[in-house]
């Protein structure tokens, strides 16, 4: 097996079991040479043991993990290439930043001179060569996140395993360190596994998004498709924020397909699920339009919220249900003041996503 840029990963059918109970349920990811890949989900849903699967810290219960187009089950973790930037970066405190980057190197039994070569080489991709005589004490969340994604880095991993990253630091530092680590990861075109339970994390970095569920792998696709197409309900609630309704599919004027709610009134949509199917239609706030005549559902706001640059509104339907929507705020605008009558209508039917009722 060769280590390099573009390798290739492949994970075929992991099931992972502890006891009776089941962590991954039968997942089957093929992530491209040089790709970055994120497992986004809730706690528990699996993705760590995947991460764990990858790095050879356990033994799938079923299934194979493929680096490079050959199995790597039967290796320990030192001999998979395989890069890890773990959630706390495991900096050693007693190194300074350049003997940290080396120390893979040195336990390989690279030569000084090619060490010395190689932590320079790092520390310029990570834009830290002038810190390179500092100590991990005297540095701040993000130079240190770069120092260990310096020190996975140096080994020249085939696989370079992100978890967690950006967990332990500031919310305003986070969206640096994400350009950041594409701008590292597309530099040295190494094949990416981060690990997140971070929605906004996982949309704004990946190549491709692995959404897991309880253990199951819901949607893999780019993610605009995992936003604007979620496959399941869980991935439209997950992630990003959906408004839900629930009701029967009919057709409307005009043979449109419709949801005619629970609490009154019809939705527009587009799927071919018969009439009579009970659903749970998806809009999400931004697609939630103010219409100022036609059809529509009428209700009340309740409350308003300017967030900077987006009005927020919670509007209470007349049938009880009550729905979020989000526009662009305009100069100088403020949010409609409770009490107000309005009407509501999804900005176009395809952007009412709809999925068979669980509740039935």
């Amino acid at each position: 097996m060769s280590a390099g840029a573009g390798t290739t990963l492949i994970l075929d059918g992991i099931t992972q079991r502890y006891g009776t109970a089941l962590a991954v349920d039968t997942v089957t990811l093929d992530i491209k040479g040089g790709e970055l890949v994120a497992l986004l989900g809730p706690s528990g849903c699996g993705k760590t043991t995947l991460l764990r699967a990858v790095a050879g810290f356990l033994k799938p219960t079923e299934g194979r993990v493929i680096i490079g187009g050959q199995a790597v089950d039967h290796l320990p973790p030192n001999r998979r290439t395989v890069g890890i930037v773990f959630q706390n970066y495991a900096l050693f405190p007693h190194m300074s930043v350049a003997d940290n980057v080396a120390y893979g190197l040195a336990a390989r039994g690279v030569g000084r001179a090619e060490q010395k070569a190689r932590v320079a080489e790092m520390l310029a991709l990570v834009r830290l060569e002038h810190l390179a005589g500092r100590y991990p004490r005297e540095m701040s969340g993000g130079q240190q996140q770069r120092v260990a994604l310096a020190r996975a880095l140096a080994v020249r991993p085939s696989i370079l395993l992100l978890d967690e990253p950006f967990a332990a630091l500031d919310k305003n530092l986070r969206l640096d360190m994400q350009i950041e680590i594409k701008r590292i990861q597309r530099s040295a075109g190494t094949t990416t596994l981060i690990v997140t339970h971070d929605q906004e994390e996982a949309l704004s970095m990946a190549d491709r998004v692995a959404v897991l569920n309880a253990g199951r792998l819901e949607q893999f696709a780019p993610p605009t498709d995992v936003y604007d197409r979620p496959e399941t309900l869980f991935v439209n609630t997950f992630v990003g924020t959906a408004n839900v309704l629930h009701g029967r599919l009919a057709t409307g004027p005009g043979g449109t397909r419709v949801v005619a709610l629970e609490t009154g009134g019809l939705l527009p949509t587009v799927t071919a699920l018969p009439d009579g199917t009970r659903v749970a239609a998806c809009l999400r706030p931004e697609h939630v339009a103010f219409a100022t005549g036609g059809e529509g559902l009428d209700g009340v706001v309740e409350i308003g919220l300017p967030l900077g640059a987006t009005l927020v509104h919670e509007i209470r339907l007349d049938g009880g249900a009550r729905l979020k929507t989000a526009e662009a705020r305009a100069a100088g605008a403020r949010p409609r003041p409770p009490g107000t009558r309005v009407r509501l209508s999804p900005t176009a039917p395809e952007r009412v996503s709809v999925f068979p009722d669980s509740r039935h």
